[in-house]
């Protein structure tokens, strides 16, 4: 019993060590010249000391309908990653498996008439 738990350790030690490693390369390769530049906040290719008129004003205000459609778009991504499996083991599953994918695919149908009477997928 203490041979499965010791093979639990190395893993874990193992699962330490892979990360770890790369990350202490990257440190101890990389350039160290530290200049003014360097540590100047840079958002967007603009370094806020050589604009300062941009620096006051950051906040930029998006549509709401960007979000509703990233949202609509996880949504019904979210419908292939689940159908995708059943429709591999469709044929081993039986009919309580078709009966959970229909009232699954109802619900999302839903709400796609849903958002389509409410005029989300209308871009404007």
């Amino acid at each position: 019993m203490l041979d499965r738990y010791g093979l639990v350790g190395i893993f874990a030690v193992m699962a330490l060590i892979f990360p770890v490693i790369p990350l202490l390369m990257a440190w101890v390769v990389r350039p160290k010249k530290p200049n003014k530049t360097k540590s100047t906040t840079y958002e967007c290719g603009l370094a806020f000391e050589d604009f300062p008129e941009q620096a006051q004003n950051v906040w930029v205000q998006f549509r709401v309908q960007y979000y509703i459609f990233a949202l609509l778009f996880v949504v019904f991504d979210i419908e292939v990653v689940f159908l995708y499996p059943w429709a591999v083991a469709y044929d081993s599953l039986g009919l309580f498996a078709l009966v959970e994918m229909v009232a699954f695919l109802g619900i999302l149908i839903l709400a796609l008439a849903y958002a389509w009477r409410k005029g989300l997928l209308e871009w404007v």
